[in-house]
């Protein structure tokens, strides 16, 4: 099996299998995927929201980590945390609906597209699961807002900032939704992908803690290389959405912008791409440890 032992009576991850899921299609309310997909956010945003702050910056300005952490410093402690609210919100309700949808999808096109390769089926699960997340584009657009410490002067809190943008228009609030949709639905693909392959690829657990550790791992250097690959959209995301108001720039448009601005060095666009590769290894790493393990226990 790809993942954990208690995913053993769970059908695997992007494989191409004969086993018969028909038993499993009744589960298909089961909300324990959603749950720990929950929490297993709830422990990361937590535990990360620091580092996620500085690699922000990075991104929005290409400065130095030194620099961005004295921003922070400069900030004050009060205001490390500003901010959590709207990537805690949204971070625990995309990976919730990330492991659930993809889990149900994957069993409810197996159940109906039962020709398919079922491999092409958990594809289209994963891609599905992933584009369904933007739907929560409004918190990370926040989150944005209000990490950029030009706007700290035009409001507080979360509420300010879902306040501001509404006289804008409902449009404004989706602001940066399209690098999201690439971003998340790809990455998705991939993830649920590439987990199974890589868990297997590890030494065999015989424990509870060597299981855990393969999660961490498992989880950690799939987060990493997508966290990487995926950096330049993320820095167009991050100047689209730190915008309020005036015309709605297509994505190439923004990217040509940044390009040109850092003198068009592909070292200059990656500016942050190391914090964001550690930053990623231990997200995801916690992540994936959670998520199995309260599989276990749920």
């Amino acid at each position: 099996m790809m993942d954990s032992e208690a995913h053993e009576k769970r059908p695997p991850m992007l494989t191409s299998s004969n086993q018969d899921l028909s038993p499993h299609i009744a589960g298909v309310g089961d909300m324990k995927h959603y749950l720990c997909g929950y929490c297993a956010a709830f422990n990361n945003v937590a535990i990360t929201y620091p580092v996620q702050k500085i690699l922000f910056r990075q991104q929005l300005y290409g400065i130095k980590t030194r620099d961005a952490v004295l921003q922070l410093r400069k900030d004050g402690f009060r205001n490390l945390y500003r901010g959590i609210l709207p990537p805690l919100m949204q971070k625990t309700t995309t990976l919730a609906l990330m492991f659930g949808l993809y889990e149900d999808l994957s069993r409810l096109l197996h159940k109906h597209v039962s020709s398919a390769p079922e491999f092409a089926t958990r594809s289209v699960a994963a891609l599905l699961a992933g584009t369904t997340e933007a739907i929560l584009t409004p918190f990370e657009r926040v989150q944005t807002l209000l990490q950029d410490h030009k706007h700290h002067d035009k409001f507080t809190n979360t509420y300010q900032a879902f306040r501001a943008l509404r006289c804008h228009g409902i449009a404004e609030y989706y602001r940066g939704m399209v690098p999201i949709l690439f971003r998340n639905g790809f990455g998705n693909v991939l993830f649920f992908g590439l987990r199974g392959p890589i868990k297997e690829s590890l030494p065999t657990a015989t424990t509870y803690s060597a299981h855990l550790v393969n999660d961490f791992i498992c989880g950690g250097v799939l987060g990493a290389v997508l966290g990487f690959l995926s950096f330049p959209i993320n820095v167009v995301k991050a100047r689209i959405q730190s915008q309020i108001g005036g015309p709605f720039l297509s994505l190439p448009m923004v990217f040509k912008t940044i390009w040109i601005e850092r003198d068009r060095k592909l070292i200059n666009l990656f500016r942050g791409a190391h914090l964001n590769y550690h930053r990623s290894l231990i997200s995801w790493g916690i992540i994936n440890a959670t998520y199995e393990f309260l599989l276990k226990i749920v």
